[in-house]
């Protein structure tokens, strides 16, 4: 019975081995990155057992005899690991995406890089395929709505920068600039960089994180690596471009002429009835109303045009044994919204190249040249826009002293002012041209092999800005004439900044890591600013004579100026990490600056600390089953500011001879408005967690910040001096909690999703003001903004209305009424009822409060993500809450009452009891006692945005004959859609004030990419 056994056995065995054999194939295919770039090393094995290998240097690898219905493993450190069923096919090529949520992926910190799960304070990387799909000038913007914490205010003007505010509003200077690091060059602006050269941006947000950098850090850093080359690949030519149109969104309607000729009747004014009859005189009744003119002009309309945005770059990467290579050219252009001479233009050249010259001694060189050309636009045609009268064409046959264009002159109807806003935009000419040379030179050592490296680094950035504004001339009739003028600006910056640094890494006994760097930084800083204005140009018809010395001599006197600005700082800094069996986490850094901009203290020492448990990787933990990773983390560090305006000097003492009598009397006088300042220091507190769960599907980063800046420097008035003069009198606090989530999955190796969302709560207020008033004002007077101790900085100030005034009945019984009118106010039914806040029966300066603020208290965004097969799908949305905005443009009826108002005030207004209990009358808006500021006139800025829409697909060249390239064809739709309640063509206002501010378009795009 035993031998049957055995022999029923091998009969099985060797039944199986020949069904092993009939099914077994050999398969083959090629590895590659996003980029296209071959990935050798990368593991390919059989899932189930050991057999694999990994691929050759092109990428390549081959299996035999694995079964045509086995599943391959692909996996590279960095990378998403794949899970694909063979399927019985013979060749299986495969793109791997980089894991962003992978633990391993290292991250560029100051001055060298950590692991991801190493980190103590709070860093957010954003990837090269989240910035590509923002067509924008600046690379910067496509962080709206993408990481908790950073607020992006976005501009509309071509070539213009966005607002970038990291935790809040920290200083009361206008020096809020961050820092951004591109391959270790440091910039404050980064509108000469191509989106599509950026390999990743790291956002430093916490002080722990920044503070290795210093004084310009105190806003912000945000870390930037391009795209490189690699060692032993192939040459690999890219294209990237899309063309697209822009449009406003959003355009604010205004009253048309039988809303406002309702309006002018209903105001009272005699002299606004007559402008009316003046423009039917000259133009004619409407055959539709006749009581109307036959005039009904969309100011917004005619000075609005499409514009159209392009992008073209073109790189090359590669690499041999010891060289790595990326070389690239970029051409960007956009077309302005204001239909003028408004656009912006950018050519790009850069190089980065790695050398490896000795076995021991690396160095690589960066360059990038820029050669941009901005023609800005002529602002005060919004304001004209917003204010031109409606009656008013924008020719006029009959203004025959119009010249060299016959444009309509409101002045011929009797208003004060010429109102057509085409002049301003059409005689006016802005031009910048930006030169940028900036190029990065680094040799790098090992002293002690894997351990020991040292690094030399020197910075040069090289700018040039050459600013030319012509008036041209032109008479508009009604003795409104102008002759030609010129301003031309020169400014020059030259800065320079060397770095060296140590770096020493190493293991102990496989639980302890340390590493330890040192470093030392010198940099200089120089400015030439050089400008001079003339008038009467001759043969102003010709841009040849647009220069200074075919001006009027004569006009140049006390028209020529020159300022020269020049910055030392001098600094040391230290870091040590420490992990612990990769459970606990310490980190530290001291740095010591030095700055020439204070007169005293130019020492300042900034510390910081950071502290993580990765409670995950605990004995405890490993049978818990719901983390797979969980990291506590608190963070501590102080860094100063002297991104700000520098020193005066000390008191100012200097002889004066007064004659008394006949005879001169000689002494010395005193003054103590002088600027002594010392550094800001910001002062941060973060805690946080990170944790993955599900498989690594689900990922949370939440932090809890405290941020105060402290000795901020701010406006103290001096009584006896009658002066304001900035000193350091004050503390900033921000504080708040910043959340992220994300998940991702793979339903198959065909189908992959994500989907993400972030929210951000910041608390802007100020905690001590050294000030004998008790606040510190700004604004004008008509359009106050206060910062006061537990508010924000700049907050609106003014009065609340709570209602409007239906019937004389109520005017009659409200005491606050029959006290304005004793002291001479003329109350009528449509003005506002103010709140008597501090309750003595009158309205008066002591019941103003604050009205809100221009920074947002809540900030969110989310994306969705989903590929199948060779399609792609994404959609990005962001919104804000508890901000306001001064509607200036409409409060600035205060100055002129014979203009046109928004639509949304003329079908509101109140015109009868009962029509309204929000807004005034015609009347009202006319009278004193409704224009003071008030919320009437702050506005909530609260909206949603659909971000970004892109639909992508990727032509496989492999599946074409002929050895084609892949080919990525997107659609792109940028802010398609925005929803907001404010009266306005956008909520996005930087400083919050709306006076004319430049549209936001919409911008939906065509692109291919296609690499060689």
């Amino acid at each position: 019975m035993k031998i049957k056994s055995k022999l029923l056995l091998i009969s099985f065995l060797l039944f199986q081995a020949v069904l092993w054999a009939q099914s077994n194939i050999t398969i083959s295919g090629t590895v590659t990155d996003e980029m296209g770039q071959p990935l050798p090393g990368a593991s390919v094995v059989l899932q189930g057992t050991t057999t694999g290998i990994q691929t050759d240097f092109d990428g390549n690898y081959r299996l035999e005899n694995v079964p045509s219905n086995g599943t391959l493993v692909f996996s590279y450190v960095g990378f998403t690991t794949r899970t694909i069923p063979i399927n019985n096919r013979s060749s299986i090529d495969l793109t791997m995406l980089e894991d962003t949520q992978s633990l391993d992926e290292v991250v560029i910190v100051g001055y060298g890089t950590q692991k991801k799960a190493d980190l103590t304070g709070s860093i957010v990387t954003v990837d090269a395929d989240q910035i590509e799909k923002t067509p924008s000038a600046n690379p910067v913007q496509s962080l709206q709505g993408k990481v908790a914490g950073v607020q992006i205010v976005s501009p509309g003007a071509p070539g213009a920068s966005p607002t970038v505010r990291i935790r809040g509003l920290g200083t009361y200077s206008d020096a809020t600039s961050l820092l951004y690091v591109v391959d270790g060059m440091f910039y404050s602006n980064i509108d000469f960089l191509n989106p599509n050269d950026i390999k990743s941006m790291n956002v430093l947000k916490d002080a722990s994180s920044s503070a290795i950098y210093g004084v310009r850090a105190a806003n912000g850093v945000i870390i930037i690596e391009t795209k490189s080359g690699g060692k032993n690949r192939k040459p690999q030519i890219e294209y990237n471009g899309y063309t697209g149109i822009q449009r406003a969104q959003n355009v604010l309607q205004m009253a048309n002429a039988e809303q406002f000729v309702a309006m002018a009747v209903e105001s009272g004014s005699d002299a606004d009835v007559q402008f009316i009859l003046n423009a039917m005189q000259r133009y004619g009744r409407s055959r539709i109303n006749p009581n109307v003119p036959d005039v009904n002009t969309d100011w917004y309309d005619e000075i609005i045009r499409d514009g159209v945005i392009q992008n073209h770059s073109l790189s090359v990467t590669g690499g041999t044994d010891n060289v790595s290579y990326s070389m690239g050219a970029n051409y960007f252009s956009q077309e302005g919204l204001l239909d003028m001479k408004n656009d912006y233009e950018r050519f790009n050249i850069r190089s980065k190249l790695d050398i490896d010259v000795l076995d021991n001694l690396k160095m690589g060189v960066n360059t990038v040249f820029s050669n941009a050309t901005q023609q800005t636009p002529e602002n005060s045609a919004w304001f004209k826009a917003y204010f031109a009268v409606p009656i008013l064409p924008v020719f006029d046959p009959l203004n025959t002293e119009a010249t060299p264009t016959p444009y309509a002159n409101a002045q011929a109807l009797g208003y004060r002012g010429t109102q057509n806003p085409f002049p301003d935009m059409d005689y006016n000419d802005n031009r910048l041209k930006i030169r940028k040379l900036l190029a990065n030179i680094y040799l790098q050592t090992d002293l002690i092999k894997d351990k020991l490296t040292f690094k030399t680094t020197y910075n040069v950035d090289f700018s040039a800005l050459e600013e030319r504004y012509v008036n041209l001339p032109y008479n508009m009739g009604f003795g409104d004439q102008r002759i030609s003028s010129i301003n031309r600006r020169q400014n020059n910056y030259f800065n320079q900044i060397w770095d060296n640094v140590l770096t020493y890494t190493d293991s102990f006994d496989q639980d302890h890591n340390v590493t330890v760097m040192a470093g030392t930084s010198f940099r200089d800083e120089a400015a030439n600013q050089f400008q001079a204005t003339g008038s009467d140009i001759a043969g102003i018809d010709y841009e040849t004579s647009w220069y200074l010395n075919f001006a009027d001599p004569l006009s140049f006197n006390n028209n020529v100026e020159e300022n020269n600005r020049r910055i030392y700082g001098q600094s040391y800094f230290g870091r040590i990490s420490y992990n612990f069996k990769n459970r606990y986490i310490l980190y530290g850094t001291f740095r010591a600056d030095r700055s020439s901009k204070f007169t005293k203290e130019q020492w300042g020492y900034f510390p910081s600390v950071g502290a993580g448990w990765v409670l995950s990787e605990e004995p405890f933990m490993e049978n818990v089953g719901i983390f797979d990773f969980l990291k506590l983390r608190a963070a501590w560090g102080r860094l100063g500011n002297d991104n700000v305006p520098a020193s005066s000097g000390t008191n100012t003492i200097s002889n004066q001879t007064v004659d008394l009598g006949d005879t001169p009397n000689t002494g010395i006088t005193a003054t103590s408005t002088f600027t002594d300042l010392t550094w800001e220091v910001v002062e941060e507190l973060d805690f946080g967690f990170n944790l993955n769960t599900l498989n690594n599907r689900l990922s949370v980063e939440a932090d809890y910040y405290i941020r105060d800046t402290e000795d901020a420097i701010m406006p103290v008035y001096i009584p006896i001096a009658n002066q304001t003069v900035s000193r350091n009198s004050g503390v900033i606090r921000n504080s708040g909690v910043e959340v992220a989530l994300n998940w991702s999955d793979e339903i198959s190796s065909d189908f992959t999703y994500t989907i993400g969302a972030n929210f951000t709560t910041v608390k802007n207020e100020a905690i001590e003001i050294e000030d004998e008033s008790g606040y510190i004002d700004s604004g004008s007077a008509e359009f106050r903004q206060r910062t006061m101790v537990g508010e924000p900085l700049y907050a609106f100030y003014g009065y609340e209305t709570t209602g409007v005034y239906q019937n004389q009945a109520q005017i009659d019984a409200d005491p606050i009424a029959q006290s304005a009118i004793a002291d001479g106010q003329n109350i009528q039914p449509g003005y506002f009822i103010f709140n008597d806040r501090n309750g003595d029966g009158a309205i008066t300066d002591e019941d103003r409060v604050v009205l809100g603020s221009f920074l947002p208290k809540f900030t969110y965004g989310g994306n969705i993500g989903i590929n199948y097969k060779d399609f792609g799908f994404s959609m990005n949305f962001y919104g804000q809450t508890g901000n306001k905005i001064l509607n200036r443009k409409r409060g600035e009826v205060i100055f002129t009452n014979d203009t046109n108002i928004d639509a949304d005030l003329a079908k509101n207004r109140w015109h009868g009891e009962g029509t309204s209990n929000t807004y005034p009358s015609s009347a009202g808006l006319r009278d004193s006692w409704n224009q003071r500021l008030s919320n009437f006139w702050v506005e909530d800025g609260d909206f949603f945005r659909i971000q970004n829409i892109q639909l992508a697909y990727t032509l496989r060249g492999d599946r074409l004959k002929g050895n084609m390239p892949d080919v990525k064809f997107t659609l792109t739709a940028e802010r398609p859609l925005t929803v907001f309640s404010y009266n306005g063509f956008n909520p996005e206002v930087s400083d919050g004030v709306d006076r004319q501010t430049y549209p936001v378009p919409s911008i939906y795009t065509i692109g291919v990419n296609v690499k060689l």
